[in-house]
This record gives structure tokens, C-alpha cells and sequence, in this order.
């Protein structure tokens, strides 16, 4: 059995995807216990959300008689509260999904490579739940921003966004504090660790279409059945289920944060080294423990 993954140290680009996926095999039944747990309700609320929309939509687009426009103001004016919905569920999916991921990692490394409980972990995610969800609305609407005003600066900032949720669970870090540290590692890395990122991504996007290939068939086969109704009942809901099914994949681009963030500061402050040093003889050392306030 090959040895535990050992986050605190510096890697090369294949190491940090290989070690990835090694993390999510030897930890698949705890992480996805407690990824479930801490996520899962929030996963079938977007689906049940998610599948009322797009059934409203269908209702509508049956009874004009033409196919559904996608354009924001109508999407508005046809979802109403439903669409409310799909977007809170959506918000909360995505922060329990990176809140639960990173709390373990930070649990693991804490626990000296031993898999955290579910009630461990629940102790971090209650604490960072909402700081996480503010922050996160702050730094979408930031990224956002960036890519309106230039499609570079957009692209630019983009590692910076995805480092900051790991630096601030596994610092326990503050907004502006998690915000400043992101640049402060990606300053002389931005092109090693965008290039990961695209990466894991493609990796990412390329499991999630798996997963959405039947919705996909269906609407394809609609095409040629419904004439302008492409957009059927079975469609709506089968892709409602399998798009946030998909979601699911978004352990492996969180773990690869970690493994990232650790990687820029082994780089940069060799503080794993350090720690290894002074741990010879010790027991396991304890690193960023929350404070008792859960």
C-alpha cells in the first residue's frame, strides 16, 4: 500500500493531479461520508429546485408553441421564485462542497494523515459555512468584475479566487488576510499554477459531461422528435438531476487547491520542512487549530 499523501511539501505539475486522485482513493469512503453529509442536502434541494424551473419553463414553451429563449430577462420573468431558489441552492451547494472538502484536508493534515470523522468535520464547517459564503459572494462579484472590464485581468485572477478558499480554512484566515496571501503566492508561480488549474479543470468538466451525457442524448433525440419543443419534460428533469450529480467531481479541482496552496508555500517559506524538523520525536502537530467556538 503506498504511503499517506504528505500535503505539506512541494511538487511538480503531474505530481499534484497524480496525487489528487491518490488522496480521493485512500480517503473515498470518509471524504465522501462527510462530503455527503455535510453537502447532500443542499445537492437535492438544487435538484428539486432546479427540475421545477426547468419544468415552469417547459409549461411555458408548450404553450407558446416555440422553443425557450435563454436570455436573462425572461429566464427572470418565467422562473420567478423557482429561479430564487435554484440560485440560493446553488450558492449554499458550492459552499458546503468547498467548506466540507477543505475542512477535512485540514482535519487530515491536523490528525497527522488520519481520516477525520463526520462529527469532526462538522465542527469546521459550522465555524466556516457562512464566512465562506460571504466571502465567496464578495469574490465572484470581484472576478466578475474583472473578466466585464478586460477578459485578462479575469483570467488573471482566476488562481488567485481558487487559492483563496483553501487559504482560508487552512490558515483560518480573514477575507482581506485570505485575499492578500493568494497574491502574495501566486507572485513568480501564476503561469505553473494556472496551467494546473486548466488542467483539473478540464479534468473536472470532462467527468461532469459523463454524468450530463444522458440529458444530453435526450435533448438531442428531441430534436428530431418535438420538432421546435426540444426542451421536454424527461430533459428538464433528467438534466436537473444530472447536472448537480456532476457537482459531485468538484472534490477533485478543491483537493487540488490544497495540494496547490501547500506546493506555493513549500516554495516560498518551506514551512513543512520546518515543522518536520521540529516534529522528529513528537507527536503529530497540530497546525491552524480552530479556536473553541464553534
Amino acid at each position: 500500500m503506498k504511503e499517506k499523501i504528505e500535503f505539506r511539501k512541494a511538487r511538480e505539475f503531474g505530481e499534484i493531479i497524480g496525487d489528487t486522485f491518490l488522496f480521493i482513493k485512500q480517503n473515498f469512503a470518509p471524504l465522501m461520508k462527510a462530503f455527503f453529509a455535510m453537502s447532500g442536502i443542499f445537492i437535492v434541494g438544487g435538484m428539486v429546485s432546479a427540475a421545477m424551473a426547468q419544468l415552469q419553463v417547459v409549461g411555458i414553451s408548450q404553450t407558446a408553441g416555440k422553443a425557450y429563449n435563454e436570455d436573462i430577462a425572461t429566464m427572470l420573468y418565467n422562473f420567478g421564485f423557482n429561479y430564487v431558489f435554484v440560485i440560493i441552492f446553488m450558492i449554499c451547494s458550492y459552499t458546503a462542497m468547498y467548506v466540507s472538502v477543505l475542512s477535512y484536508v485540514a482535519l487530515y493534515i491536523q490528525k497527522g494523515k488520519q481520516a477525520p470523522s463526520v462529527n469532526e468535520v462538522w465542527g469546521y464547517f459550522k465555524y466556516y459555512f457562512f464566512r465562506v459564503m460571504g466571502s465567496g459572494i464578495v469574490m465572484s462579484l470581484f472576478g466578475v468584475v474583472c473578466f466585464i472590464c478586460c477578459l485578462i485581468p479575469g483570467i488573471y485572477v482566476f488562481p488567485m479566487i481558487t487559492l483563496f478558499y483553501a487559504i482560508m480554512i487552512l490558515e483560518n484566515g480573514t477575507l482581506g488576510h485570505s485575499f492578500n496571501r493568494s497574491f502574495k503566492l501566486i507572485k513568480d508561480e501564476w503561469w505553473m499554477t494556472a496551467a494546473t488549474m486548466l488542467v483539473v479543470y478540464i479534468i473536472f468538466y470532462a467527468f461532469s459531461m459523463i454524468v450530463q451525457l444522458p440529458s444530453i442524448i435526450i435533448m438531442m433525440v428531441s430534436a428530431f422528435t418535438s420538432g421546435e419543443r426540444t426542451i421536454t419534460s424527461t430533459y428538464a428533469i433528467v438534466s436537473s438531476i444530472s447536472q448537480y450529480i456532476s457537482y459531485i467531481f468538484m472534490i477533485i479541482p478543491i483537493i487540488s487547491s490544497a495540494l496547490i496552496y501547500y506546493n506555493l508555500v513549500e516554495r516560498k517559506e518551506n514551512l513543512g520542512l520546518f515543522n518536520r524538523i521540529d516534529g522528529f520525536g513528537q507527536g503529530p502537530v497540530q497546525e491552524n487549530p480552530i479556536q473553541e467556538e464553534y
